[in-house]
Order: C-alpha cells, then structure tokens, then sequence
C-alpha cells in the first residue's frame, strides 16, 4: 500500500510465450529510469540491453525522465522482428498465392 512517500506502479514486458511482471514500491518522485534500476528485469534476463529498449506508461511511448504517478504501469517494449509495412506485404504476397 503506497504512502506519501511512495508510489506503487508495475513494469511489465511481454514476450510471445512469457510476460515478466513486477510491482513495486517506489519513492514519490521517481522516474521511469528509476523504476528501470529498481526491477528485477535485467538480472532476471540479463540479454537485454535496457538502455535501447523503448518504455511507455500505459501503451504511450514516454521519455525515461517521465515522473511517475501512484498507479503508473510501466512497459518496456521488445525492438520489432520486422518491419510491420514490410511484414503486411508478406502476407499480402503469401494469402495471394
């Protein structure tokens, strides 16, 4: 249960086959980078390079100096396999023949 001094958000980050889920208490004030620091993500899949993966609050994209609020769902989005525009044409050429 946050207080006046914490806040309580989740990070989550999704794979096809596994979603890693973490809550978290934080202090008041922290930034997505902070709560970055504070999960248990990069020591629990240490191939992940954090620093280039892009974050988003609730399915916005967000810088990773965004303050976060009481509530906040932090979500640390994988880089694209493939090009969505290139990945529709591939279907496209496939669902043709």
């Amino acid at each position: 249960m946050p207080t006046d001094d914490t806040i309580g958000v989740e990070l989550v980050c999704a794979w096809p086959d596994e979603v890693f889920l973490q809550i978290m208490q934080l202090p008041a004030g922290s930034s997505v980078t902070d709560a970055l620091h504070a999960c248990e993500l990069g020591h629990r899949y240490p191939e992940l390079d954090l620093a280039c993966m892009a974050v988003g609050i609730h399915g916005r994209k967000v810088g990773r100096d965004q303050v976060l609020r009481d509530g906040d769902r932090v979500e640390v989005y994988r880089p694209l396999r493939i090009d969505p525009m290139q990945a529709r044409r591939q279907r496209a050429r496939r669902d043709a023949d």
